[in-house]
């Protein structure tokens, strides 16, 4: 008899968004339609046409209320996936039109209640068909990868989570050379998984109101003695939190990477830069709030202060994945003696609310000169050369932030910075952000001074 334990996990790990999936999803799919086709075949002209006009006033109705929620983002979703959500509402129509026709032999429900056998198929077949229409759009967006995932069942990491009280304070033996592999040989009992904690830094600086940031310490950080490691800030998405970096990977992807490199990794700060899940200050310092100081001054400030980390700015990197991106690249080009080294991943052209005008008149009361002065892309054009290096990362079918991420890599190679772009499959969503990210770890360990070129 099989292990039940190691059936369940297998089982949890069962991939939602891998080729198998797929196309087992596109043949349920199909098989669906053509069933319910034949089932609501002999409803009325009348019933089905409703079922249409129903199936697209839906589906924009669906599709305006997930832009407004996540506006400036733009609907994301494929073709594909807009086809399956509209065929699914169509076809939850088209069941209710041959429930209504009560054809074929009737099927009970409960006493005293029963239908006819085509509008039982086509429930079924419509019922097939909103499952599929869920699997295909969590394949866009990249929120449930795994059969485990759905039920919070993730792939353990090799992190464990902790409270910032618990994390070890200074140690007297420290390690420091460039690069720190060069000199870092682990102990024989070294630490095998990293930390995960969360913290409040303060804006005491800035007056900036954040709520608290995610923190991850490599397994090194924790050995001794302990080498002097640089810092990785990376800023989440809008609307968000920095745990959502989880849900992009980070911690999956840090803890592979150390085990790969000897318990070394970058010490990851991920700062809250919206202070609270509606807001958009743009990480400008604008009547928005002071958000360019926080992530400049605050957060160095109190990683000095409470943690044993690399000072230098050479060693201190920052990215982000949409808004986070818009921010890495924004910090870099105002503030290049904090963050010299940059990672944008689908992030926009300017800060923005959705509208250049509004945007304007939000952060500087409409004083284009004022707006122009720190937005990264005017600055670039008007002649600023900051000291930066950076990559910028967009999705192939990114309609929206691609050409924006163009516009951006292309003022920073006029302006002499040493820049890379390229793209890779997939939307605005998890599908891009997760392997830029894991991607470019390595250069950014290399840029800091963790790995030898």
């Amino acid at each position: 008899m099989p292990d039940t334990h190691a059936l369940l996990s297998s089982l949890s790990r069962l991939s939602l968004v891998g080729p198998v999936a797929t196309a087992t999803v596109a043949l349920v799919g199909a098989v669906a339609l053509v069933v319910l086709l034949v089932a609501a075949r002999r409803s009325s002209r009348r019933a089905l046409g409703i079922a249409g006009a129903a199936a697209v006033a839906g589906t924009l109705g669906a599709a305006g209320v997930v832009w407004a929620v996540g506006r400036p983002l733009p609907l994301q979703l494929s073709e594909v996936g807009i086809a399956a959500v509209a065929v699914a509402v169509a076809g939850t129509c088209a069941a209710g039109a041959a429930v209504a026709s009560r054809r074929g032999r009737p099927v009970p429900l409960s006493p005293g209640r029963v239908i006819g056998a085509d509008g039982a198929v086509a429930v079924v077949a419509a019922a097939a068909l909103s499952v599929t229409a869920v699997v295909v759009v969590n394949r866009d967006t990249g929120r449930y990868p795994t059969l485990g995932s759905v039920v919070g069942h993730r792939p353990p990491a090799a992190v464990q989570f902790v409270d910032f009280d618990a994390v070890p304070g200074p140690q007297h033996r420290v390690l420091s050379g460039t690069p720190v592999a060069r000199v870092w040989r682990p102990p024989l009992r070294a630490t095998r998984d990293g930390l995960l904690t969360h913290v409040t830094i303060p804006g005491a600086r800035s007056g900036f109101a954040a709520r608290p940031a995610l923190v991850y310490l490599p397994p090194a950080y924790l050995d001794s003695p302990r080498p002097l490691l640089p810092v990785l800030v990376l800023v989440a998405g809008n609307p968000g939190k920095p745990d959502d970096w989880l849900g992009i990977g980070l911690a999956d992807i840090v803890s592979r990477f150390a085990a790969a490199h000897q318990g070394l990794a970058p010490v990851v700060i991920v700062p809250d830069a919206l202070g609270a899940d509606d807001a958009v200050p743009l990480c400008l310092d604008s009547r928005l709030g002071n958000v360019q100081t926080y992530l400049a001054a605050d957060v160095p400030a109190w990683a000095a202060e409470n943690l044993q980390v690399d000072a230098d700015p050479r060693a201190w990197a920052i990215g982000g994945y949409s808004y986070g991106g818009t921010c890495a690249v924004q910090l870099a080009v105002n503030r290049p003696d904090v963050y010299p080294t940059f990672l944008d991943i689908s992030g926009q052209d300017e800060p923005s609310l959705g509208d250049h005008t509004e945007t304007v008149a939000a952060t500087y009361g409409g004083d284009e000169r004022a707006f122009a002065a720190v937005s990264a892309r005017d600055e670039l054009t008007g002649g600023a050369r900051p000291a930066a290096v950076g990559v910028f990362v967009a999705g192939e079918d990114d309609d929206e932030y691609r050409p924006q991420q163009q516009r951006m890599y292309a003022a920073a190679a006029a302006a002499g910075m040493d820049v890379r772009y390229y793209e890779l499959p997939g939307p605005h969503s998890g599908r891009v952000w997760t392997p830029a990210f894991a991607r470019e770890l390595d250069w950014i360990a290399v840029r800091t001074g963790l790995l030898a070129p």
